[in-house]
C-alpha cells in the first residue's frame, strides 16, 4: 500500500476529516540489551527498517546524541532505488533509515531498544500498520561485525523475553543503502497536517517521548 503525498492544504483538509483522536499508541516494555558495540571514537552510523520510513525517521530525529536520520532504501540495487520502482514489491529494498550518532551520546543498543519497542513493531512480517509488502519488512543492516553481534544477541533476548505475544520476525541483512527522494526527508515535520503523519507517525512519537523521557530531546 502507498502513501499518496498530497498537497498541504489538501493535507490539512483531509486531515480535519480524521479529527478524531487518533489511536493511543504505547512503547512496548523491553529490557536493555544485556550486550551493547565498544564504546568507539567519532560518529557511527546504523541502519534500520521497519516500515515507513516518515515515521521511523520521526523518532530517531527526536534521541539524544543522534545527529542525523536520513530516509532511503536498502537491501537492493542502486537502479531501482526509487519510490516508483521500490512500489512495485520487486526490488527487494526495505524502506530504511539512515542514523547517525554520536556513541558518547547514545549507544547503538538502545537505538536499537528504541526500535524495537516503538519506532516499529518487530512482530508483523512484510507489514506495518497500514502498510504491506516486503518493502515495509522489519529488517537491521549491521555496519560491521560488532552490529550484527549485538543486533542477533537482542534479538534472541527479547525473543526469550514475555515483552511480545507473537514471534520476532525482524531479519538481520546485508546490502547498501540509497537515500530516498528529497521529498521523503524531514517529511514528519514539512507536513504535520498530512493525514498519515496525523493518523500513525504523530502518535508514535508522542509514545516514544512519553517512554523514553531521558532520552528525548
Amino acid at each position: 500500500m502507498r502513501r499518496l503525498i498530497i498537497p498541504a492544504t489538501l493535507a490539512a483538509v483531509t486531515a480535519a476529516m480524521f479529527a478524531f483522536p487518533a489511536p493511543a499508541e504505547r512503547a512496548v516494555v523491553i529490557p536493555a540489551a544485556s550486550r551493547d558495540v565498544p564504546a568507539a571514537s567519532g560518529l557511527q552510523t546504523a541502519i534500520l527498517a521497519g516500515g515507513c520510513f516518515w515515521g521511523m525517521e520521526a523518532v530517531f530525529e527526536r534521541v539524544k546524541g543522534v545527529r542525523a536520520v536520513t530516509s532511503g532504501y536498502a537491501g537492493g540495487d542502486r537502479a531501482t532505488a526509487n519510490y516508483a520502482a521500490v512500489s512495485t514489491e520487486r526490488t527487494r529494498h526495505a524502506e530504511a533509515v539512515r542514523i547517525v550518532y554520536d556513541p558518547r551520546q547514545v549507544s547503538y543498543a538502545t537505538l536499537l531498544r528504541v526500535y524495537f519497542s516503538i519506532a516499529h513493531d518487530p512482530t508483523q512480517l512484510n507489514r506495518q500498520g497500514p502498510d504491506t509488502g516486503p518493502s515495509y519488512r522489519s529488517a537491521i543492516f549491521p555496519q560491521n561485525a560488532a552490529q550484527r553481534d549485538v543486533a542477533n544477541a537482542y534479538v534472541a533476548q527479547l525473543a526469550k523475553s514475555s515483552a511480545y505475544s507473537r514471534p520476532i520476525v525482524t531479519r538481520l541483512e546485508s546490502g547498501a543503502f540509497f537515500p530516498a527522494e528529497e521529498n521523503h526527508q524531514q517529511f514528519y515535520d514539512r507536513n504535520p497536517t498530512h493525514p498519515y503523519i496525523v493518523r500513525w507517525d504523530k502518535p508514535k512519537v508522542a509514545a516514544f517521548k512519553a517512554a523514553f523521557p531521558t532520552l528525548a530531546r
